[in-house]
């Protein structure tokens, strides 16, 4: 196999992979649909950093100890699941508390880069399935004789590539979303639906579905 050949087959692995809804989906679109735009595009960069983080780990043999230890496979999933309850909880709650007067047009209300890039990477860094994946998948598209490392970075920075790409339709997608989520009403709604979602993937990820 060519590092050419390889870069390819493994964009068509990992393409269809970006293209199937997911957690990370959930967390773009409700963050752009709130209008919240440098926050959506703060989500978008730290769940590619961690892409590259879980590439480079692989290419190093890390995060093999995911598969041989049960234990560190274990406290992370828990983490991860943890976190995911914990984050759709909080917008349920948030809700049920929330004023029921509209907010304005302009809200930038926590529209950080900062904000959404900490909760983007931490999304999926304490997702062990992606690290899991990452074992699996990776080294069979490692060409013999290449430099592990640097053609682990490389196959992950394609999964990146893809990843801005599609996010970017996301973010384009959730301006449409806005103009009907203008009322409190509507707001409330989406982050019930996207709290929900994100709950259950924390619940599925505790069962070890």
């Amino acid at each position: 196999m060519t590092i050419s050949s390889s870069l390819w087959s493994f964009a068509l692995v990992v393409g269809l992979l970006t293209l199937t809804p997911g957690l990370d989906t959930a967390l773009i679109l409700r963050t752009a649909a709130l209008g919240r735009r440098r926050g959506a595009w703060g989500v978008v960069l730290g769940i590619q950093a961690g892409t590259l983080v879980w590439g480079a780990l692989t290419s190093l043999g890390v995060t093999a100890v995911l598969t041989a230890s049960h234990l560190a496979y274990e406290v992370l999933r828990w983490a991860g699941a943890a976190y995911l309850v914990w984050m759709g909880a909080r917008m349920l709650v948030g809700t049920f508390r929330r004023e029921t007067a509209p907010m304005p047009e302009d809200s930038v209300l926590e529209d950080t880069v900062t904000r959404g890039f900490r909760q983007g990477l931490t999304t999926n860094l304490l997702n062990p399935k992606v690290g899991a994946f990452y074992v699996a998948v990776l080294p069979q598209f490692i060409p013999a004789g290449a430099a592990p490392l640097a053609m682990g970075v490389l196959l992950a920075s394609v999964h990146v590539a893809l990843g801005l790409i599609w996010s970017t339709v996301l973010v384009a997608f959730a301006r449409v979303l806005r103009e009907r989520l203008r009322t409190a009403r509507a707001r409330r709604l989406l982050d019930r639906v996207t709290g929900t979602v994100i709950a259950a993937f924390g619940v599925r990820l505790a069962l070890g579905d």
